[in-house]
This record gives structure tokens, C-alpha cells and sequence, in this order.
């Protein structure tokens, strides 16, 4: 089928262009690229006074499966996916088993295209099980599709097999991509150490769990000239560790999520355990520097970590709920709302974090609208304002800390591979059927 997208404000970060424009579509790919373009037997999508973008990519997403399909399986990630305008979205291996062998990332892969409607990247384990103590069979598991590796979830404490891991990359050109958490300084910890975690008298995760992680990192990336991704960036003294690693040559990238340059460490004091994060929220001074790092490029990626967990488990007090909550159809929302429209950075600016930024770290070709490539595109409505509802969410859970919030930027078509993906014609089923 052709799909002919008119009159939509087209914003590729790629090239920085930013003008109206026509695109016309054939089958998977972007056919033609210019204005007043005329296909009468195409498929018609106004895009007046719209944004088109590519699609997004989201380098951080946990899917659940497979392990924890109660709290979301593929299918239904994706379904929440397209609703956020992604088109590509990276699962994370903290799975049950974790994505540790090549017939775990082909599973991924195959239940993606025979139950998904966006692509979904697998991201496998750096050590076995994710237990940091013996190396998983990284070439295999890029040979089977995996695009990067991670023990997310848990930080890789042992430097002599991180240094291994990072020359063993090398050879592989993929990334790797590091949950710097330092558990032994935030055992037992559930919130941001500070003013808000002694006043609440809840044991609190200092920022220095986070940055003597990220600095032993750096020093690794250093020592084997390899390449790092940080995951969830959320302190001051991060910021300013990676910045300098930046200057002196180290070959590093950054993300930050959408929760962690929004929310303050202040919110936790309604208990509300959908605001219990790991990385934790942390002071509004932390919040200051994310964007600031956002502005000067040491933060190149808004990726959601997006993270399911049932109601059941979310309602408990606040030292036994899991940390995390969901992300992917609120993203764009508080991009939006918290960096454009509060003069931060530029919507290209934003979307490049979104899009090409993450393609280029992963070695995928994606996030650019251009002749002949594949027609992942995003249109949305950069004026349109919006309410997060509880039961609007195509996630299987709705643990978010932004219910009621209202939001800009409402997604009106998303598009993978020439298809409307989304909006969808019926939500994807709470329980798969072949279960």
C-alpha cells in the first residue's frame, strides 16, 4: 500500500532540516520527499499543522518477557510503544532467565515479529545470568541479534571481567551499556539520601552509589580505548564525571530518562510508590544538571527505562514495592513539556535524542526520514494537550507517576515499515493466547 503524508512539518535531525513537506511511501520504504507530491491512489494522511519525525527509538525498555508475562510481554509492549510514537525499542536481558544465550535473543526476536507491531532489538546479558562472574557468549549472542549488552539492573562490580567484557566489544562493534549502581553503598536503600529521605525516615541511596560506579567505568573505557553507555544518568556529579571524561577523549555516551529530569526526590513524600525509582529521584539540583547536561551534549540519549509491575505489586508500602515504572507513552509528553517548551533545548534538539542519537550509538539504520530508507515516521501534535488516564494506557501495567498529568504533544500516527501501527484498531490482549 502507498501512503502519501501531506503538508506535515518535517523535522529529521539528520540533516536538520525542518520545513513542510510531502512524503510519499511504497510498500517499507520512503519513495519521494517534496513538496505538493499528488498519488491519488494513495492512502491520505493530513499532517497540517503536524510534526513528523522519524520514528522513535528507545535504547532502554523492559518487556518481561520472557519470566514476568503478568507485568508485560512483548506484544503489549509494543502496543504501548507505537501509542509513544516508538517504532524501535531495545529490551533489556533482566529477564527470567535473562537474555544470556543466543536461542533467548531469537526467541525475543521471533515473538516480536510473529506477536509485536514495532521492531524490538534484544539487548543481552554481559555475564552469565547477569551474576558478573563469568562472560556470556558475546559473540554468539551478536551473531543470534542481540545489539548491545548489559546487566542492567545490576552494576558489573567486578573490574577485572568489566575490563574484559569492554575489550571483548571492541571486536564486536556493539556497545556496552552499564547500570552503574554501587549496591554495597545503597543496600536496603528505597529513595534519593538527603533532606527528604531523613524527614520521611526511609533509608535513603546516596549519589555516591551512582558516581563511584560511573568513575571506575570511565577509567575502564580509558584503559582499553573501548566505548561505554551509561544507563539512567540522575546525579549532578555524574554529569560533570562523564563531561570531563568527554573532553579528555574517553569514548563515552549518556541517557537520561523522562522521570529523572522531571521529578525531585520532594514527590516520594506522598508515598506514592510509583515514584520509587532506581536510580532513585533525586534533589532538584540533580534535576538542574540533567537538563544542563541535555543542553551542552554530555547527555546524548532520552531513553524511558520502562518498567512494568502489576498493580499488586506497586500496592505495598513503600520499602517492599519494586522499583521502576512505565514510560514509553509518556515520554514525548514530558520531553515536550519539560525541555522544549521550557526553552532547555530545541524540538530538533530533542528528537535527536530520541532518534538518531540512539541509532548511531547502536549501529542501526534508523532515525532519518530519507529517500529509500525504511518508513518508520511519527506524527503527533506538538499543540495538542492531553491527559495521562489509567485506562487509556496500552501497557498490561500502569504504574506511572504522571497520572492526571496534563501533557503536549499527543501521538496521531505511528508508522513502521509503511504500516499504521498505531492509532490501533483494538488493544492487544491481556494474556497471550497461546498461553
Amino acid at each position: 500500500m502507498s501512503i502519501l503524508i501531506k503538508n506535515g512539518r518535517v523535522v529529521n535531525p539528520a540533516t536538520k532540516a525542518d520545513e513542510v513537506m510531502d512524503i510519499l511511501i511504497e510498500g517499507e520504504r520512503i519513495e519521494k520527499i517534496a513538496a505538493n507530491i499528488n498519488f491519488s491512489t494513495a492512502q491520505l494522511i493530513d499532517a497540517s499543522e503536524k510534526v513528523v519525525v522519524p520514528g522513535l527509538i528507545d535504547m532502554h525498555t523492559h518487556l518481561r518477557e520472557p519470566g514476568r508475562e503478568d507485568e508485560e510481554t512483548i506484544q503489549t509492549g509494543t502496543y504501548a510503544a507505537a501509542r509513544g510514537g516508538f517504532t524501535t525499542i531495545c529490551c533489556m536481558p533482566n529477564t527470567n532467565p535473562a537474555i544470556d544465550e543466543p536461542s533467548l535473543v531469537e526467541f525475543v526476536l521471533k515473538e516480536a515479529q510473529r506477536s509485536g507491531i514495532v521492531e524490538v532489538l534484544p539487548i543481552a546479558a554481559i555475564s552469565e545470568n547477569r551474576e558478573g562472574k563469568d562472560l556470556s557468549q558475546m559473540g554468539r549472542l551478536k551473531g543470534a541479534g542481540a545489539v548491545a549488552f548489559s546487566d542492567d539492573g545490576d552494576w558489573v562490580v567486578s573490574s577485572h571481567l568489566m575490563r574484559r567484557a569492554l575489550e571483548y566489544v571492541k571486536m564486536l562493534n556493539v556497545p556496552i551499556i552499564s547500570h552503574c549502581e554501587d549496591k554495597s553503598l545503597n543496600q536496603d536503600g528505597v529513595m534519593n539520601e538527603g533532606y527528604f529521605s531523613t524527614i520521611l525516615g526511609l533509608k535513603g541511596m546516596p549519589a555516591e552509589g551512582e558516581e563511584i560506579a560511573v568513575f571506575r567505568d570511565l577509567l575502564l573505557a580509558k584503559m582499553t580505548g573501548s566505548y561505554v553507555h551509561i544507563a539512567h544518568v540522575s546525579t549532578a556529579n555524574s554529569v560533570r564525571l562523564i563531561k570531563e571524561a568527554k573532553k579528555a577523549g574517553i569514548r563515552v555516551t549518556a541517557e537520561v530518562t523522562p522521570h529523572h529530569f522531571t521529578l525531585t526526590d520532594e514527590e516520594v513524600t506522598s508515598f506514592n510508590t510509583n515514584t520509587k525509582m532506581n536510580p532513585p529521584l533525586r534533589s532538584k539540583k540533580d534535576v538542574e544538571a540533567l537538563k544542563q547536561g541535555l543542553k551542552n551534549n554530555i547527555i546524548d540519549v532520552i531513553a524511558t527505562d520502562h518498567a512494568p509491575h502489576t498493580f499488586e505489586e506497586k500496592e505495598k508500602e513503600y520499602n517492599f514495592a519494586p522499583f521502576g515504572a512505565i514510560g514509553l507513552e509518556t515520554a514525548l509528553g514530558l520531553a515536550i513539556k519539560e525541555l522544549v517548551k521550557k526553552n532547555v533545548i530545541s524540538l530538533m534538539e530533542t528528537i535527536a535524542k530520541l532518534t538518531i542519537n540512539p541509532a548511531r550509538i547502536l549501529g542501526i539504520d534508523r532515525g532519518e526520514i530519507k529517500e529509500g530508507k525504511k518508513a518508520n515516521l511519527t506524527i503527533f501534535d506538538l499543540e495538542k494537550i492531553w491527559e495521562v488516564k489509567e485506562e487509556e494506557f496500552l501497557s498490561k501495567s500502569t504504574n506511572s507517576p504522571f497520572l492526571g498529568w496534563h501533557l503536549p504533544a499527543r501521538i496521531e500516527y505511528t508508522i513502521v515499515g509503511g504500516r499504521v501501527v498505531y492509532p490501533v484498531r483494538k488493544k492487544a490482549p491481556s494474556v497471550r493466547a497461546d498461553l
